[in-house]
């Protein structure tokens, strides 16, 4: 295989398992930007589509489902089912309500999620299946998600339609990428994000801050690697379709641009007594919360009624009971919809509001704030408020959508202690269009591409550079690129430190071979590296490689142990051609690793807790490669002159002690704001031993990861001539200033040395 289309494989793109088809073939009715994502998402065959409010998410789906295949089965909130059959008929789509596996027929089928254990074994059946309004997924209980997942994961093409989720919410992500079977929850956030203490906020190119920390169930925190950002919106958008307004996939707006959207916030004296203290000290926790909530309703509710009076149609969204039980007993042209009522009697109410035969709608947004079309309406409360800024933005879109004709007026009406509440939302909600808009601006060009519409290819941050000395070589870029350039049988010692399979830590190329998805990309990268080395390293002559075990990790691994790196570079050298010849351990100091690393496995406390999660500090590697052969023309005797016999006992020994862990090159000003973790240069002294016993003075040392230039440095110390290759600038940049400095120091220590001769 060719490097370059090898590092086209390394691109984190979801190839397409779809058909093509013709924009004749799509109904007529549907808009240009419609019929584009209808076309993408046909050809991709399974993928996502995250489109605001209004913008057509049934259409699309619907004529989805009618181009992919025969049998098509779509899961819906149970409020939605009904609406997605009317709106069927606008396209000439006829659309079945089922409720099991049995009623399944060819054509388009629909059923409510609540349904899902009814189809466990559908999917023989299926050709297609959809998850209409799929951002609930992270909403319904686990065990749903996990049917889902498991139930449909062979049928071949799948669709999720919701509203554009927010651009750093893994969990609504990852449950996507998962039924979608681009990838695992697991394997999303070891691509893509690391472990976090701390929140963090990075602003993208486009000026949008974007806060992307989250904990799971367990507290783990996680947040997007700073190197990752463009690869993660790369790889979202080569499967999900993120649209806000048509003008986001390069159409006219006209018809899209929403009126006016006042949000008018009423407060109530609360009056609040708190059972437990003698004075209010503020909300603390969703008991308080719903205490203040039942204790304030009367004056929220009297409120409430001053706002209904008249002949105008209202929306009244409730979070408790009692608040709603409330609003029927005095408003008298009102209707409830509750949870417990026949799912016939729930669609029959929301359609009769929808048909102006109701004139106010009392319901929760768990029932009514998902999918609905209720944009004959303009007017719209909140009895009360609860922290989730999602569901308040889903409720203000059931009318506040594209269609509506009039001003909405969205009354929130708290306490004056909930007033936090209201903040605390807005403040969420100005932070989530930050963050829609970053997502949009970042995968924009890509989403362009996916469509045909013609993009430049994205430029490409790679770049090549020679600076040289008399002692010196310094190549910035690719080594699988630049090897090519040294000669044949022209090296005599390599020393150097490949990348640990760490991803996005140092750079966000995929040129990096630390940024592989897995062991087997990696070694596969590696080994045009180790071909290379092997082609410009004279007959007889060394190569030396640093390297350690790796932790294993249960996210990214599957389990918590030790991976035996050292042993996979092993291999991969014998398989390319080279001779392993030895190994030397470099001793290091536990305490100092438990303290740098956080490792409980080295820690006091572990020891007398449970022994067994313990294990000894992982030390370094230095494997030493020899290339086959002897050639009298190319090889000269390394007739060390450097190394005693007392020394060479030691060395000898294969347990290399005495090396001091912060004996490096100085490394802080190397280091881009972006990379997760500090660049961990070798000791010199472990250099030293390398270049002193495999390599004559005057001599050749060579390193294809240069980083800062430890190796080189000391090369050109020890009297050899150096070349130097390192792909990311910063480190090109320190590496360079290094040279210079020991070749300057080195030639004055020569002039010193011929004038005392």
């Amino acid at each position: 295989m060719k490097y370059a289309d090898f590092l086209d494989t390394k691109a984190r793109v979801v190839q397409s398992v779809g058909c093509e088809v013709h924009s004749s073939d799509i109904h007529p009715s549907l808009f240009g930007f419609q019929r584009d994502i209808v076309l993408w998402a046909v050809k991709m065959g399974r993928c996502a589509v995250f489109a605001d409010t209004g913008l057509g998410k049934t259409f699309i789906q619907l004529e989805w489902a009618r181009l992919i295949g025969k049998t098509i089965l779509i899961f819906a909130p149970l409020s939605v089912a009904r609406q997605t059959i009317r709106e069927g008929k606008k396209i000439q789509a006829t659309v079945k309500y089922i409720r099991s596996e049995s009623e399944l027929a060819e054509g388009i089928n629909i059923t409510n999620y609540e349904n899902v254990d009814n189809f466990s074994q559908a999917h023989n059946k299926l050709d297609a299946v959809i998850l209409d309004e799929s951002s609930i997924l992270k909403a319904i209980d686990g065990k749903t998600r996990s049917k889902l997942i498991k139930y449909f994961s062979a049928v071949n093409f799948r669709l999720c339609c919701t509203a554009t989720p927010s651009p750093n919410d893994y969990t609504e992500l990852g449950n996507h990428a998962e039924f979608l079977g681009v990838c695992s929850m697991a394997e999303m956030l070891s691509s893509f994000f690391v472990n976090a203490n701390k929140t963090s906020e990075r602003v993208l190119e486009s000026g949008h801050v974007v806060r992307t920390k989250h904990s799971n169930k367990n507290g783990t925190e996680w947040r997007l690697r700073y190197h990752a950002q463009k690869d993660y919106f790369r790889w979202l958008s080569s499967w999900a379709m993120a649209i806000r307004t048509p003008s986001d996939l390069g159409y006219e707006d006209d018809g899209f641009i929403l009126p006016p959207l006042n949000i008018i916030p009423i407060t109530t004296d609360a009056k609040y007594v708190s059972t437990d203290e003698l004075f209010f000290t503020g909300l603390r926790g969703l008991k308080d919360r719903a205490n203040v909530r039942r204790s304030t309703a009367d004056a929220k509710l009297r409120e409430i009624l001053k706002l209904v009076d008249g002949k105008e149609q209202w929306l009244i969204w409730c979070g408790l009971d009692r608040e709603s039980d409330m609003a029927k007993d005095v408003i008298e042209d009102a209707i409830e919809v509750k949870g417990a009522d026949d799912p016939e009697d729930k669609a029959k109410a929301f359609e009769d509001f929808q048909d102006r035969k109701v004139r106010v709608l009392i319901t929760k947004p768990k029932i009514g704030g998902f999918g609905m079309n209720f944009q004959q309406c303009h007017n719209m409360i909140f009895f009360g408020m609860n922290d989730s800024w999602e569901s308040f933005y889903q409720c203000v879109r059931r009318c506040y959508r594209f269609g509506q004709k009039k001003q909405v007026n969205v009354y929130v009406v708290v306490s004056d202690i909930e007033t936090q509440i209201y903040e605390n939302v807005k403040k969420k909600g100005e932070m989530a269009e930050r963050m829609m808009s970053g997502l949009i601006n970042e995968v924009k060009s890509y989403e362009m591409k996916e469509l045909g519409k013609g993009v430049e290819k994205i430029q490409s941050d790679y770049e090549e550079k020679t600076v040289t000395g008399k002692k010196f070589t310094a190549m910035l870029g690719d080594s699988c690129e630049r090897l090519k350039e040294i000669g044949k049988d022209s090296v005599d010692l390599s020393v150097y430190s490949p990348p640990f399979a760490d991803l996005y830590t140092y750079s966000a190329t995929s040129r990096d071979l630390g940024n592989s998805r897995n062991w087997d990309e990696f070694f596969v990268h590696y080994g045009f590296i180790i071909r290379e080395l092997l082609r410009v390293t004279k007959q007889g002559r060394i190569s030396c490689v640093h390297t350690s075990d790796i932790p294993a990790m249960q996210m990214k691994d599957g389990y918590i142990g030790i991976r035996d790196f050292p042993g996979a570079v092993i291999k991969a050298h014998e398989d390319n051609g080279w001779i392993f010849y030895g190994r030397a351990i470099v001793t290091k100091n536990p305490q100092a690793q438990a303290i740098r690393t956080k490792s409980k496995a080295l820690l006091f406390a572990q020891l007398r807790k449970d022994s067994s999660d313990s294990r000894p500090a992982l030390l370094d590697h230095i494997l030493i490669f020899k290339k086959p052969g002897v050639s009298k023309q190319t090889v000269n005797p390394v007739a060390n002159g450097e190394v005693d016999n007392e020394r060479w006992i030691d060395w000898a020994g294969g347990i290399w002690t005495g090396i001091s862990e912060s004996d490096t090159l100085q490394y802080t000003t190397a280091r881009d704001k972006d990379d997760e973790k500090h660049i961990c240069p070798l000791q010199l002294g472990t250099i030293e031993r390398c270049i002193k016993l495999y390599s004559n003075p005057g001599e050749t040392v060579l390193t294809p990861f240069g980083g800062i230039g430890s190796e080189a440095y000391q090369a050109i110390k020890f009297g050899r001539i150096t070349k130097l290759i390192e792909l990311k600038p910063s480190y090109f940049r320190i590496a360079v200033q290094n040279l210079q400095e020991i070749e300057k120091q080195s030639m004055a220590d020569d002039l010193f040395t011929a004038g005392v001769q």
